[in-house]
């Protein structure tokens, strides 16, 4: 299988959003995704994108994605957070996946961040053994903590 990976464009987005959909299924939320093609060329194609995608394909067929963004740790300085890395069920396994997260490492390597950091869901073995092999550590003592939408709009109208 032959494949290239780049930088998304706009014309990519309705490719990146099927594949988001995708992730959405296999992560048992099918009915979690709110974003809209609309949100995410505002969002990612504007002046001051919000987030940066790579993209992997095959001839004009988008077969994986990393979509990361920028933090700042307040100990460390720069960070790149990767939201995101998704490679459709069937091309998972050919090298497409290591392809897009090398593309990251280097690119945040470039920019000088003094970590990349993401979640990973516990049940996912193959993607938790595939970033121990690389070098990363799984933070088991560490939550992630989330407001979700409805409660920061109780929060904010409460306090």
């Amino acid at each position: 299988m032959s494949f290239t990976t780049r930088e998304a464009t706009r014309n990519d987005v309705p490719s990146v959003l099927s594949l988001i959909n995708e992730l959405a299924v296999f992560e048992k939320e099918p009915n979690a995704v709110e974003v809209t093609i609309a949100d995410l060329e505002r969002d990612g194609f504007s002046d001051s994108p919000k987030f940066k995608i790579f993209v992997a394909e095959e001839g004009a067929t988008i077969i994986g994605i990393a979509f990361i963004y920028m933090r700042y740790s307040t100990w460390k300085g720069p960070i790149v957070h990767l939201e995101d890395l998704i490679v459709t069920q069937e091309k998972r396994k050919l090298g497409v996946g290591m392809a897009l997260y090398t593309q990251v490492m280097k690119y945040a390597h470039a920019l000088g961040a003094k970590r990349v950091s993401w979640e990973v869901i516990d049940w996912n073995t193959n993607a938790i053994e595939f970033y121990k092999s690389t070098g990363a550590s799984i933070l088991n003592d560490w939550s992630v903590v989330q407001m979700n939408e409805e409660n920061l709009e109780k929060f904010v109208q409460n306090h």
